[in-house]
C-alpha cells in the first residue's frame, strides 16, 4: 500500500495575503467615505444616496472581515489542530458579505416602494456633489480589487461590492441631475430601487457559492464520474473507489481516493500517474491516494463507486 498527501497549495489560496495592501487601502477609503455619504443622504433627504452609502458600510464590513479571514488563515496554517489552516474563514467571509449586502438591497427597495406615493424633497446640489465624490472613491477602490477578484471568493465578494456601489453613485448623479433640471423627485426612489434590484441576483450567485463549498460538494467546473473514469483508464489501475472532491477555498480543490493496482504493477508507479493527472489535467495539487495492492481487492470500501 502506498499512499501521498501533496502539500502544495495552489497560488489562489494565498491570493488574499498578496493583495492584502490593496485590500486595506480599498477598506481606508470607502470606510472614510461612508460617513461623508450618510451625512449627504441625511441632509438632502435622498434614498438612493442612502442606499450608496448602506452598500458602503457593508463594504467596510465585508472588507473587514476579508482582512481578518486572510490574516487568521495565514497566520494559523501550521496549527497542529488545524490540519487544513483557517482556509474556510475566507467562504463564511464571503457568505456574511451576501447576507448583508442581500439585507441591505432588500430593506432600500421596500423603503423606495414606500416613498412612490409621497416623494419627500430632495436638495439636488449637495447631492450631486456628494454623488459624483462618491464615484470618484468607488472608482479607485474597484481599480485596487478588480485584479484580486478573479482569484478569491471573498476577495470576489468585496469586489461585487464596490461595483455595486459604482453603479449606485452613478445612479445617484442621474437621480440629481434629474431632480435640479426637471424637479422630478420620484426618480430618487426609483434609481433606489434600481441599485437594490442590480445587486440582488449577484448577492445570491455569491451566497450559493458560498455554501456549495461549505456542504462540501464537488466544483461545478468538474465531472466527478469522468474524473473516476479517467483515473480508472490509468495504465496499473484496476479499480477506482472511495472517490471524493470537494473544494476547502477559492481556487484550491482538494481529492482523495483509492486506486486498486493491476497485478504486476508497482504501487508507486500508480500513485506517480494518478498525482501527474490530477495536477496536470485538472490543476488538482491537493490530494490524497491510496493505493492498494492487488491483495487488498477484498477491502470492504472497493464495493463502493463515486
Amino acid at each position: 500500500m502506498a499512499g501521498e498527501h501533496d502539500h502544495e497549495h495552489l497560488s489562489a489560496a494565498t491570493a488574499g495575503a498578496a493583495h492584502k495592501p490593496k485590500l486595506v487601502a480599498a477598506t481606508a477609503l470607502i470606510g472614510g467615505f461612508f460617513l461623508v455619504e450618510l451625512i449627504g443622504g441625511l441632509v438632502t433627504n435622498s434614498l438612493a444616496l442612502l442606499s450608496d452609502a448602506a452598500h458602503m458600510f457593508t463594504d467596510v464590513l465585508g472588507l473587514g472581515m476579508a482582512l481578518a479571514a486572510i490574516q487568521a488563515a495565514s497566520s494559523n496554517r501550521r496549527h497542529p489542530q488545524r490540519t487544513f489552516g483557517l482556509y474556510r474563514l475566507e467562504i463564511f467571509a464571503a457568505l456574511a458579505n451576501a447576507v448583508l449586502l442581500f439585507g441591505v438591497a432588500i430593506y432600500i427597495i421596500v423603503e423606495a416602494v414606500r416613498r412612490f406615493g409621497d416623494p419627500p424633497e430632495v436638495l439636488a446640489t449637495p447631492l450631486l456633489v456628494v454623488a459624483v465624490i462618491g464615484l470618484l472613491v468607488n472608482l479607485v477602490a474597484f481599480a485596487l480589487l478588480r485584479s484580486a477578484a478573479a482569484e478569491s471568493l471573498n476577495l470576489e465578494g468585496a469586489y461585487l461590492e464596490v461595483l455595486a456601489d459604482t453603479l449606485g453613485s452613478v445612479g445617484v448623479i442621474v437621480a440629481a441631475v434629474v431632480i435640479q433640471l426637471t424637479g422630478f423627485t420620484l426618480i430618487d426612489p426609483i434609481f433606489a430601487v434600481a441599485i437594490g434590484v442590480f445587486v440582488l441576483p449577484r448577492t445570491w450567485r455569491l451566497g450559493g457559492k458560498a455554501l456549495r463549498i461549505l456542504a462540501q460538494q464537488a466544483p461545478t467546473h468538474l465531472d466527478v464520474n469522468a474524473l473516476g473514469e479517467e483515473l480508472r483508464g490509468l495504465e496499473g489501475v484496476a479499480d477506482v473507489h472511495d472517490l471524493h472532491v470537494w473544494t476547502l477555498t477559492s481556487g484550491m480543490d482538494v481529492v482523495t481516493a483509492h486506486l486498486l493496482a493491476a497485478e504486476g504493477h508497482e504501487t508507486h508507479d500508480v500513485l506517480h500517474r494518478a498525482r501527474a493527472l490530477l495536477h496536470d489535467g485538472h490543476h488538482i495539487a491537493h490530494a490524497t491516494l491510496q493505493v492498494e495492492a492487488p491483495a487488498h481487492a477484498e477491502c470492504a470500501d472497493c464495493a463502493e463507486t463515486w
